[in-house]
């Protein structure tokens, strides 16, 4: 058994055995304009008050929007939007894209993008950050929620999985 906890390879093999939803994380980086990153590290925080957390990578470009606007959609995929991961996952966005692929946003009453025809959507406030090694850790509260039926898009040792009945 290997034990070193030093090595970013092994740390991300041993973590990937923790079976994950796939989230999109969306900020308005300007009026109307939407950016949008596929995001595994969201839970729930706390039921009182209503508290998520989301970890960004510094790298990420989702980060300075997510500072400067200081709120962000969570919408949680499901099964068959591994395509919406996959173009969330890379820093290509734009409208020829969102219209290829029929990517449709809905916006909370104050503002907040989230994708139509997800399983679930969680408009966020944020209410803290914290540094994380190569991450930056915020804290949010949670604005509106609703969700749909349907099963959830599942990651598991590099790979979507699904749930079986």
């Amino acid at each position: 058994m290997i034990t070193s906890a030093s090595k970013p390879e092994l740390f991300r093999r041993v973590l990937g055995n923790f079976a994950t939803g796939v989230t999109v994380i969306t900020v308005e980086r300007s009026s109307g304009a939407i950016h949008g990153m596929t995001a595994s590290s969201f839970t729930s925080l706390s039921l009182d008050p209503l508290l998520v957390l989301v970890c960004v990578d510094h790298e990420a470009l989702l980060l300075s929007y997510l500072k400067m606007q200081r709120r962000f959609g969570v919408s949680i995929l499901k099964a068959e939007q591994r395509e919406l991961s996959d173009h969330f996952a890379r820093g290509e966005q734009g409208p020829e894209a969102d219209a290829r692929l029929g990517i449709r946003y809905q916006w909370t009453v104050t503002g907040i993008p989230l994708l139509e025809n997800s399983l679930a959507r969680v408009g966020c406030n944020v209410v803290a950050e914290h540094p994380g090694g190569d991450h930056t850790i915020f804290v949010a509260e949670v604005e509106s929620m609703e969700y749909s039926e349907g099963e959830p898009l599942i990651h598991h040792r590099g790979r979507y999985r699904q749930l079986q009945p």
